[in-house]
């Protein structure tokens, strides 16, 4: 990630994404795939640059899915971005090809978490993410209905892969998007 900051990202989200709830889900991700790196023994910086740029084609790629992840690689690599790990992961999260590295994992679990986990602040009292209850996330995912869009066959792929229970992931990444409240808005 030599020559990449969270300023220059930051420019690169803003140019490419222009609805509020893109950048907030940007920030959301970055925030639950840094948490996830510290106790896989991963660098968290790495990880979570991977999420706030994950999503960096959306827009682009909404009508046409099998090229989202790849577009965000090709805009990447054309401003000098060349971690291929990041990259790989990126494209992988969309489950359009193979989920084989442990950062691309991490993200294909944490991306439809953080929606899931914005869905249980909405419904808190407090609004606020750091205030969920993992129970009351843990009852919420029992329920189909509830925050359908969010997979939970992704999620539950963090029990698999890293031995994280549904309510252990879950903590890890909402206490990942406590830290970027601001930035969320929740």
């Amino acid at each position: 990630m030599e020559g990449w900051d969270l300023q220059r990202a930051v420019a690169l989200i803003t140019a490419h994404l222009h609805t509020a709830n893109m950048v907030k889900h940007s920030w959301a991700v970055e925030a639950g795939m840094r948490r996830m790196a510290i106790p896989l023994g991963e660098d968290a910086d790495r990880w979570a640059m991977t999420g706030l740029l994950h999503d960096l084609d959306y827009e682009m790629t909404k009508d046409d899915f099998p090229r989202h992840g790849i577009v965000s690689g090709e805009i990447l690599r054309k401003e000098g971005f060349a971690d291929e790990a990041v990259l790989a992961a990126i494209i992988e999260h969309t489950g359009n090809t193979p989920v084989e590295s442990r950062m691309g994992k991490a993200l294909y679990a944490v991306d439809p978490a953080t929606g899931f986990i914005v869905a249980c602040a909405l419904m808190h009292p407090d609004k606020k993410v750091a205030v969920v209850p993992p129970d009351f996330m843990v009852k919420r995912f029992a329920e189909k209905r509830f925050a359908q869009g969010a997979s939970r066959d992704q999620m539950r792929k963090a029990e698999e892969w890293f031995g994280l229970p549904v309510a252990e992931f879950l903590t890890l990444v909402r206490d990942g998007m406590a830290v970027r409240a601001a930035e969320i808005g929740l």
